[in-house]
């Protein structure tokens, strides 16, 4: 079967230029000239004209039906894969998670039984290691060799999924000998906790002191300290959702001394802050409970972020995508800040939300694409089969008009909440059409797709290795 898109705009990482694709199968065949394509018989053809062309997006950095705090990600695999798709997502890269003393295997084989069937979009793994014992590094070298090149530590939440600094140190060792990267969760969690046990024990339990009490300074410390530990280590580092200047400072710093350290954003950390919205009356202020929190408007994170994305010290826009409902699931910690499930809803809107960096003149065009789809593709191991639109690689292609204008609200949106935390967000930029390996899943605001369309993704190490 022969699909050809015409009339578009093709958007890469290096620039923009109007090509008609045609697609065989699964794979793009070939980037042509309008005139070129004239003489092309194919199945189906669909019109682009007006609009951008672009890779389907690769988030790396999803938690679909996540365990947490007592209840558990309100999105499955099957529902949170077909909203990722709405937003012109393609492929997600979610996290298998070992807690100390479980088997590696085993719980990585428990995330394998989650989505296996019902995916709407391709797939990958991540592994958390909570308990870095000798069983657990052996088995990273095992992992590795089956695709799963990625680890995720954690130096927040202790007695849950942290590590100190010694286990962390000896998990970057094993990385460095097999290749693989090693993602971190940067805060001090150690400090955190005695901050937020202060201010309960004064009456401070509302969603805002749960901003208050993970400051900016403890997620810089810990990114400093990550940045230190695998220099000894000798492994690459990704900063997950990086989320205050000073973090990205420490970031900055590394990488003109040379240092393999990456990091990543994320879509709540651009355009939510601590007061309107951690802040908001009453309890709504749980609807923006996540870690790293969100940082106050009266200093300049939004806008050092936005920098940071321009000049690549920051790589990647990921979404941190682990939602709850407000009913029964945020509302948990109704008394308590601490008891809140973390986590936000936007595996949806990160393409969406982005652009508006180019609308605004953030970003270009082509930087765009890099920070949703190329980079991400590369950084983890899926380049050039995702994250391009070029012969020979995966037909992932989102037709995107960037003259629709439309509203985000909880009305309209894909994910299993009750609420958005983007509400009311007026939006220049609509995902149009989405194809998977060549299959339209997306088209004319209906989708077409089905669970088990997606295919596991076996990675190969990061091309950012050195």
């Amino acid at each position: 079967m022969k699909t050809l898109i015409k009339g578009g705009e093709v958007i890469s990482a290096t620039g923009a230029s109007p090509a008609d694709v045609l697609i065989e199968d699964d794979k793009i065949l070939a980037l042509l000239s309008p005139e070129t394509s004239l003489g092309i018989d194919a199945d189906t053809v669909i019109d682009a004209t007006g609009k951008y062309v672009i890779p389907g997006g690769v988030d790396v950095h999803t938690h679909m039906e996540l365990p947490f705090g007592g209840t558990t990600a309100s999105d499955d695999f099957e529902n949170g894969t077909r909203a990722a798709a709405w937003g012109g997502t393609t492929t997600i890269v979610d996290f298998a998670v070992q807690n100390e003393g479980e088997s590696v295997r085993e719980k990585l084989d428990l995330w394998f039984a989650k989505a296996e069937g019902r995916c709407a979009i391709d797939y990958g793994f991540h592994m958390i290691l909570g308990g870095v014992d000798e069983v657990a590094l052996k088995e990273m070298d095992t992992l590795v060799a089956e695709g799963i090149t990625s680890f995720k530590l954690f130096m927040a939440y202790p007695g849950v999924l942290y590590s100190d600094d010694g286990k962390i140190l000896r998990a970057m060792q094993q990385a460095a000998g097999n290749g693989a990267m090693i993602m971190m969760h940067a805060e001090n969690g150690i400090a955190i906790d005695v901050l937020a046990e202060q201010a309960v024990n004064r009456g401070e339990t509302a969603p805002i002191y749960h901003g208050i009490v993970r400051r900016a300074e403890l997620e810089e410390e810990a990114t400093h300290r990550a940045i230190q530990l695998a220099k000894v280590g000798a492994c690459p580092l990704y900063i997950v959702h990086l989320s205050a200047s000073g973090a990205l400072e420490q970031v900055a710093a590394a990488r003109d001394r040379g240092a393999n350290v990456f990091a990543e954003t994320c879509p709540q950390y651009l355009y939510l802050n601590l007061e309107d919205h951690l802040g908001a009356p009453g309890f709504l202020g749980a609807g923006y409970v996540c870690s790293t929190p969100l940082r106050t408007k009266h200093e300049h994170h939004h806008q050092d972020l936005w920098k940071g994305l321009r000049t690549n010290d920051l790589s990647v826009v990921s979404t941190d995508h682990c939602p709850f409902c407000m009913k029964e699931q945020k509302e948990l910690g109704l008394e308590d800040f601490r008891a809140i499930p973390n986590g936000i809803g936007t595996v949806e809107h990160r393409m969406d939300l982005l652009y508006q960096g180019v609308a605004q003149g953030e970003i270009s065009l082509p930087r765009w694409v890099e920070l949703c789809s190329t980079t991400p593709a590369r950084m983890f191991g899926m380049y050039p089969r995702k994250g391009v639109i070029a012969p020979g690689s995966d037909a992932d292609v989102v037709i995107y008009d960037p003259n629709h204008k439309w509203t985000i609200s909880v009305e309209n949106h894909h994910m299993n909440m009750d609420y958005s935390a983007y509400e009311g967000i007026e939006v220049s930029g609509h995902v149009d059409t989405v194809l998977s390996r060549g299959r339209v899943i997306i088209d004319n605001n209906q989708y077409l797709g089905r669970a088990g369309d997606g295919e596991y993704i076996r990675r190969g190490l990061s091309q950012y290795l050195i």
